[in-house]
């Protein structure tokens, strides 16, 4: 217990280090520019954690669209206990899973680095196409796999027993 205290000390005095001595170590260099209230940056984005969802957004022309989207791809988050509920949930007997698992974190990781990038026609492009995947895996993909290793396993259970 004495090495946890002491890790969580150092932890705490790094923290208050930087809290107190050095607030701006951590900030970006764009927060300082002077604000002009006409005019909005165009390299403005959101954190990191909101950038897949500021890509979704940003890829529909339709104001209202892209924010029942956004909030859809939200939802569909949620939705995904409900949608995915398979025979065995070890992904070692479920081959299909890891593939959709590797492809959605691909989808996301490029949805990411698009909501950074700016809105310039390669990249709209590639919005559309990573937000079209984004919902068709999770609409499709998801409950045909579910489908086809449920109809597999009970197969190879018939065949088994």
């Amino acid at each position: 217990m004495i090495k946890d205290y002491v890790g969580l000390i150092l932890m705490l005095s790094f923290y208050l280090y930087l809290v107190f001595f050095n607030p701006d170590l951590a900030g970006h260099p764009d927060n300082y520019i002077i604000a002009n209230p006409m005019v909005t940056p165009a390299h403005i984005v959101p954190e990191w954690y909101f950038l897949p969802y500021f890509a979704i957004l940003r890829s529909i022309d339709n104001k209202v669209m892209g924010v029942l989207l956004l909030l859809f791809s939200i939802f569909i988050l949620i939705l995904v206990p409900y949608i995915n509920k398979p025979l065995f949930r070890s992904s070692s007997i479920r081959p299909g899973y890891k593939y959709i698992f590797w492809l959605l974190f691909i989808i996301i990781l490029f949805l990411g680095y698009i909501g950074g990038c700016e809105a310039v026609e390669p990249y709209l492009i590639i919005s559309k196409i990573c937000k079209l995947l984004y919902f068709f895996i999770f609409i499709f993909i998801i409950p045909l796999q579910i489908g086809f290793e449920s109809y597999f396993i009970s197969y190879q259970i018939k065949y088994i027993y």
